[in-house]
């Protein structure tokens, strides 16, 4: 990923929280026939065990050819995007002064790297689900959870799973969010995408006024 130094996030914090709001990865993945991509939700597992940048964790399908077909020698590559928003020269204080401005992308993105694991114990799975079920249901006032299905049923889906581990070896976050625009056009990126409808660009002038707040002294 290119990767200019005032776009870089590296803080754990950061990219983690980022992961875990925004948990559909694309696994990229090298099999016999090329590069394959799938969009797969995944879980930020940070304990002692797993590693000084965390181990992801999910399932695929047992019917997608992901788990069989990977290439075990070569590292897996999962993408997590965050809020992203078109960005107006129109906003720039600059426009007004000198004119000299062009059109951009806003944009929050983790990539994490490590080797692909196959998991198919049972219990492992059962485990997980139960897991990844909490993990996003947990807010809701009457939450699903997995023993609210038939046990049979739960039991034939289980077999129609399998599980998947990352150890990640690298992790690497870009926060291209006006760093490297002046003060005053950065407040007025953040003014503009709180006047545009999609509900992207909100969330884009949030993560731009965190970092100003952020910046400032004291």
């Amino acid at each position: 990923m290119y990767l200019p130094r005032h776009f870089d996030e590296s803080r754990p914090q950061a990219l983690a929280e980022l992961i875990r709001s925004h948990p559909l990865a694309t696994l990229v993945t090298l099999s016999p026939a090329g590069l394959q991509a799938n969009p797969v939700p995944l879980l930020l597992d940070t304990g002692p065990d797993d590693g000084p940048h965390g181990t992801l964790r999910g399932h695929v399908a047992r019917a997608n050819p992901l788990w069989r077909e990977h290439d075990p020698a070569v590292e897996a590559l999962a993408v997590f995007h965050g809020p992203d928003a078109y960005v107006s020269p129109g906003w720039y204080a600059s426009k007004r002064e000198h004119g000299k401005v062009v059109p951009t992308w806003n944009y929050a993105v983790v990539q994490a790297r490590g080797p692909l694991r196959i998991v198919e114990d049972r219990a492992w799975l059962r485990d997980f689900v139960g897991r990844l079920t909490h993990r996003h249901e947990a807010h809701r006032s009457e939450p699903w959870h997995i023993d609210d299905a038939p046990a049979a049923f739960t039991e034939q889906l289980l077999g129609s799973i399998v599980g998947i581990e990352m150890p990640l070896t690298r992790l690497e976050g870009k926060w291209k969010l006006s760093q490297n625009r002046p003060v005053a056009d950065r407040q007025g990126v953040i003014d503009g995408l709180r006047q545009e409808a999609a509900a992207d660009a909100a969330d884009v002038a949030s993560w731009m006024a965190r970092l100003e707040d952020a910046a400032r002294p004291g």
